[in-house]
């Protein structure tokens, strides 16, 4: 048998990888997907999904609790933890099958493997039944990537978990300590601390958010120990001592050492590319800190072999990995994408309340120069919130003085996560603080308080 022959070969079917597919056979190419794992990938399967429907259902219990504020009577309330695991894994579930009918319907051929490049334009496959060797001028990787593991701090299962483990408890913490406080650490610490868990996060950075603007990480770090979370900043778990049922967390911070108890860890320190077993090295594709080196069109450098998503880089977010493969395809059926701009990419995170986010923080706007102007509006101002019971939070928007481009926008809030798409469409049409200004929002919604954002950054706020 000879080698099977396709147009395009992606290597990964998570939210980069099936939808560079997708799209290459939209566009009349020959595809074929390798996936060792799930359909979907971590995003569908193990991340961005599953996470959500366990947030909310936590969002939910935060509401029976507040029942008495809306006039309503909720008693004996309670949680089923596996449950609330069932309902995650079933919504998992559904879009897993979801895109391998999707896959389907486009008449990509899908293998279920570990897939090697062997040479330029050569893929082999390990499945179940033995090996398939596959062949294409081009070769996209969308392998993407896995927890980052420190030393010492290694996953367990048992005392020590990653998001992994977190997704499918086999208990409920009582005590927890998450490492890390980016989004993936927020969000469980989020989760588990709405359910009653004491929970304590720590972050090696200055704030919690690094990546967030510092307003809003502020406005967030009240907010979760308003919450009863113990937030330690510029903290560092140097050890950790497992013991029957219990772990003793050596933390460092302010120069000093001090030990606390947990019954469960979380560690979300970050994530590195799965580069391994691919044969990049022998290709002659650069790696640099687990990452494939790509230009602004994911090209690897080597003829014919592209890398999308997580695996080729910041930021690590599914609709990067979605649009990059978009990209790839059209580039490789010979159109002319425009290339994937990070900046214009909004990050959101689903703890409670939700952050959102697009385009340069305050800080970065003025180290790169800017002269600016900032507008801030909160939650309290708006109706809609008001009528929500959910007046905590803040929409901050960061413009160029002297173009009025809008340069970034910060939110927190219900649904911020929603919210940050108008400001991503603005920032995408190049709009300025006039065409914003003059745009009619509707009322009562929490819309209104982007509109009144954006006033203020000029002294014209309404209702603030």
């Amino acid at each position: 048998m000879g080698a099977k022959s396709f147009d395009m070969i992606v290597i990964g079917a998570g939210p980069g990888g099936y939808v560079a597919a997708i799209r290459g056979a939209q566009l009349g190419l020959k595809v074929a997907i390798v996936e060792r794992e799930h359909m979907g990938g971590i995003c569908l399967n193990w991340g961005c999904i599953p996470t959500k429907a366990m947030l909310r259902s936590s969002e939910i219990f935060h509401f029976m609790h507040r029942a008495s504020e809306y006039g309503l009577k909720a008693e004996g309330i309670g949680f089923d933890l596996d449950a609330v695991v069932k309902r995650s894994r079933g919504v998992a579930k559904q879009l897993n099958s979801g895109v391998t009918h999707l896959l389907k319907k486009n008449k990509v051929t899908a293998f279920m493997g570990e897939a090697t490049v062997t040479a330029k334009g050569k893929v082999s496959v390990k499945t179940d039944k033995g090996t398939e060797a596959l062949e294409s001028a081009n070769i996209v990787l969308a392998t993407g990537a896995r927890a980052r593991e420190l030393p010492g701090l290694e996953a367990d299962g048992d005392l020590v978990w990653t998001y992994k483990h977190a997704l499918v408890p086999k208990r409920m913490p009582n005590k927890l300590l998450v490492i890390g406080s980016g989004a993936i650490g927020i969000e469980f610490a989020s989760f588990y601390n709405t359910l009653g868990a004491e929970v304590t996060v720590v972050e090696v950075m200055d704030r919690i958010l690094p990546v967030e603007d510092a307003e809003i990480s502020s406005f967030a770090k009240k907010a979760f120990e308003k919450q009863g979370m113990t937030i330690r900043e510029k903290a560092m778990v140097k050890q950790l001592d497992r013991g029957k049922g219990k772990v003793t967390a050596h933390i460092e911070q302010g120069g000093k050492v001090e030990t606390s108890e947990y019954d469960t860890v979380i560690s979300a320190v970050g994530i590195v590319g799965n580069t391994e077993g691919l044969g990049l090295e022998a290709l002659g594709v650069k790696v640099d800190r687990t990452h494939v080196v790509t230009d602004p069109f994911c090209r690897t450098g080597v003829e014919g072999v592209y890398a999308i998503g997580d695996l080729a880089g910041a930021p690590w977010l599914a609709h990067k990995a979605s649009h990059e493969g978009v990209m790839v395809a059209e580039l490789i059926a010979g159109g002319h994408p425009h290339a994937v701009d990070p900046d214009s990419i909004a990050g959101c995170t689903y703890c409670h309340p939700q952050v959102a986010s697009v385009g340069l923080t305050e800080a970065q706007a003025k180290e790169q120069g800017y002269e600016i102007k900032v507008g801030r509006f909160p939650f309290i101002g708006n109706g809609k919130a008001i009528a929500l019971g959910e007046p905590e939070g803040l929409v901050k928007t960061v413009f160029d003085a002297k173009t009025g481009a809008l340069l970034g926008a910060h939110m927190i809030g219900a649904e911020v996560t929603e919210l940050i798409q108008g400001y991503v469409v603005g920032r995408q049409l190049e709009t300025t603080e006039e065409d914003l200004m003059q745009t009619v929002f509707p009322h009562p919604t929490l819309s209104e308080m982007m509109h009144e954002s954006v006033l203020d950054a000029w002294g014209r706020a309404i209702h603030f």
